[in-house]
């Protein structure tokens, strides 16, 4: 592990797993993929948070408090995930997930090939390309998106790889009424789920906006 990944980093990890009714095994993994982001990071600036303490929640517990919501979907696509959030967190959780992880920065891009290798993610893989560039329509059960733009605009360059019936599942902060009312036709909201995220006084909300089956 590198400098501050400690047994006290395991075990505030360990505890927020057990808040979100998470296996403890998990545990293994997500410091792996902590400790390998804590080190491209100090090179390559991945992520403007760089102790790993603050990561534990703002990155690896924040990602995994929408694993509920994401379970039982077959195929997701995150867009412009960055350093692999919360695209790698689930894939970690959810084996039977297959993530693929749309970010265009080519320093971000070569990162996440990295911990898709060393972690051994086989159902994960990286797109490096702009959102709109990505030319799969309708492969996806879901599309996410932790810290990109707003709904319409998400919806604007991701919706496309949504299958009818599809869902985005929107990581957001204090619920986004505004963006909720600028929602394009063919959209329509489904469901706004406050998330209590261990070890984060913050306001977090997951935004699951369902695709029509008959597009308007």
């Amino acid at each position: 592990m590198n400098r501050d990944l400690t047994p006290a980093l395991r075990d505030e990890l360990e505890a927020g797993l057990a808040a979100l009714s998470l296996d403890a095994a998990l545990a293994d993994p997500l410091l792996a993929y902590l400790s390998l982001l804590d080190r491209w990071n100090r090179t390559y600036n991945l992520t403007a948070i760089r102790d790993p303490r603050e990561m534990v929640a703002k990155h690896l517990l924040d990602s995994l408090a929408m694993q509920p919501y994401a379970s039982g979907v077959a195929t997701l696509a995150d867009l412009g995930t960055g350093p692999g959030l919360p695209g790698i967190p689930l894939a970690i959780a959810l084996p039977a997930l297959h993530v693929t992880l749309v970010e265009s920065n080519g320093k971000k891009a070569r990162f996440l090939r990295e911990a898709v290798r060393s972690l051994k993610l086989g159902n994960a893989r990286v797109a490096e390309a702009r959102a709109e560039a990505v030319d799969e329509p309708g492969a996806y059960e879901a599309i996410t998106a932790r810290a990109l733009a707003t709904l319409p605009d998400i919806l604007a360059v991701g919706g496309h790889l949504l299958a009818p019936g599809g869902r985005l599942l929107a990581m957001k902060g204090a619920r986004p009424d505004e963006e909720i009312a600028a929602l394009p036709a063919g959209w329509r909201l489904e469901a706004i789920h406050p998330l209590a995220v261990p070890g984060l006084a913050a306001e977090r909300h997951l935004v699951v906006v369902k695709r029509d089956r008959s597009p308007g």
